[in-house]
């Protein structure tokens, strides 16, 4: 997840390198709901009071690729 969200942000600041002429508000844009839904997650990762932890580790999976997915399409369509 690391990786994923430090990628994704990479990505953000390296098109804002790349195209000085654009506005960078919407490249910190993804790159602040980036550090947001890593946040998320990594709150449900530290949750204690779950009932079935198989279940509830795969449901943060889903989320987290889902969340990546619409991080990584919103670079793309920078």
């Amino acid at each position: 997840m690391n990786y994923v969200f430090g990628d994704i942000i990479e990505a953000a600041y390296l098109h804002q390198i790349t195209h000085p002429e654009e506005d960078p508000a919407n490249s910190e844009k993804i790159v602040d709901e980036a550090i947001s839904d890593f946040d998320q997650l990594i709150g449900k990762m530290n949750q204690k009071n779950v009932e079935n932890k198989k279940q509830h580790f795969r449901g943060i999976e889903k989320e987290f690729e889902a969340k990546a997915k619409i991080l990584v399409e919103k670079i793309n369509a920078l």
